[in-house]
């Protein structure tokens, strides 16, 4: 039924939805199993997620926050490895987070944008391949899962650059096979069915490789590579139900 619903349910009606579940979830839920480190709340098991094959998994979504995995490892990254709560920052959030939404946009140290094509929590309603932002405006930049949507991700990738001010810097993260050396795009694969198939969702058009990192250096970033998970203990990453493969990619300008 949750997989149903996940496939056949529009985006902005799922948001919507998802916050009245979100009221009842750590009810339903109750726990000392595993652990939000967003919240700091315990649960007994997280929900699945996923459409199919690979991107199918059990256990990753917190009821009450509705982080994933890769959302609990941007926190703890966040948190640990960066001034991002406590440096004043001039932010965009490009499709915002719900389990981030509401926390950064109640920071008193953010300046805090949200954009999207469809979300109807985006402040701003925008194609990333033009983005209606002057040269240099943001000092940090936020936009996850976005690249693997989009036609010309090299384009949505020089814009990115273009509106991040000088010094500052952005978190890119997109689904990644990181057995493949390079990107796999074939724009003959049309349908949602296909789609799902070749690049693990119905809506994505392009499956990333390890050739990531040199696509976001060409559109002028400097990139760091850091495989964060690897600094915790397996009981950690079982706690906080993290992803061990998930690299993350800060992008410095």
């Amino acid at each position: 039924m949750f997989h149903w619903i996940l496939r056949t349910i529009p985006r902005p009606i799922l948001i919507r939805l998802s916050l009245l579940f979100s009221k009842i979830a750590p009810v339903l839920y109750y726990g000392t199993s595993h652990e939000d480190p967003i919240s700091g709340k315990t649960y007994r098991k997280f929900l699945p997620y996923g459409y199919s094959g690979r991107a199918k998994r059990k256990n990753v979504l917190c009821p009450g926050s509705l982080s994933l995995e890769r959302h609990r490892l941007l926190w703890l990254y966040l948190k640990n490895k960066t001034n991002f709560f406590s440096a004043p920052h001039k932010m965009l959030h490009i499709a915002p987070e719900q389990c981030f939404y509401k926390i950064f946009k109640g920071m008193k140290n953010l300046q805090y944008t949200t954009a999207d094509l469809n979300s109807p929590i985006a402040d701003v309603k925008m194609d990333l391949h033009q983005a209606p932002f002057q040269d240099n405006t943001f000092d940090v930049i936020f936009c996850n899962h976005v690249l693997e949507h989009v036609e010309n991700d090299r384009q949505c990738m020089k814009e990115l650059h273009r509106i991040m001010k000088p010094g500052g810097w952005g978190i890119f993260q997109v689904p990644q096979d990181t057995t493949r050396t390079n990107t796999y795009e074939d724009k003959t694969i049309t349908s949602p069915e296909e789609r799902e198939k070749h690049f693990w969702q119905k809506d994505h058009v392009r499956l990333y490789g390890m050739d990531y990192k040199n696509r976001l250096e060409e559109a002028g970033f400097n990139v760091i590579e850091e495989r964060y998970t690897q600094t915790f203990s397996e009981e950690m990453i079982e706690r906080y139900r993290l992803p061990k493969g998930e690299l993350i990619y800060l992008c410095k300008k």
